[in-house]
């Protein structure tokens, strides 16, 4: 008797090996997985801010895995961030940037961050930020950065507003 061809067999062979190599070639060739991207949560929020009408207080907790960038932006009110966990590497383009460490009711000035310079924001420490101060973060560790962000920004207002920054003409 004479047996039918193998035809099944070969093509569920055939599928699985183009599966392997559509998941084995691009990183074989330097292809890369997406880069990683910061994570922000809103805890809570008020419109009805007394003292501050037209704003609304936004109290966040922002999560940056290892490798993964905060773009060039700034807010449309003042903010405090205080990182929780990791080292969190912040740069200000223009404007400046308070650090501080301690509690509120003692706190102890770190340094001012200068438009131009970059500071390691460590556990504990926090940040004051105004509404003209433009900055980009940045988590080159190996733990993800935890940050709690309180934020009075205008009504309506994205919790940042990207910057595009112009290069010079020459």
């Amino acid at each position: 008797m004479k047996r039918p061809p193998l035809r099944f067999p070969l093509t569920a062979l055939a599928v699985v090996a183009v599966l392997a190599m559509a998941i084995i070639l691009p990183t074989a060739f330097g292809a890369s997985a997406p880069a990683p991207v910061p994570v922000r949560k809103a805890l809570a929020a008020t419109a009805g801010v007394q003292g501050a009408p037209g704003r609304t207080m936004v109290l966040s907790k922002v999560t940056v895995p290892p490798g993964a960038k905060i773009a060039v932006h700034h807010h449309l009110g003042t903010q405090i961030s205080r990182v929780e966990a990791g080292t969190l590497t912040y740069t200000v383009r223009r404007g400046k940037a308070e650090l501080f460490e301690g509690e509120a009711e003692e706190p102890r000035l770190v340094r001012v961050i200068a438009a131009g310079k970059t500071a390691q924001i460590r556990a504990g420490q926090w940040l004051v930020e105004q509404p003209g101060d433009i900055h980009q973060a940045a988590n080159r560790g190996a733990d993800p950065v935890v940050i709690y962000l309180a934020t009075l920004l205008e009504d309506g207002a994205a919790p940042s507003t990207p910057v595009v920054l112009h290069r010079p003409a020459r």
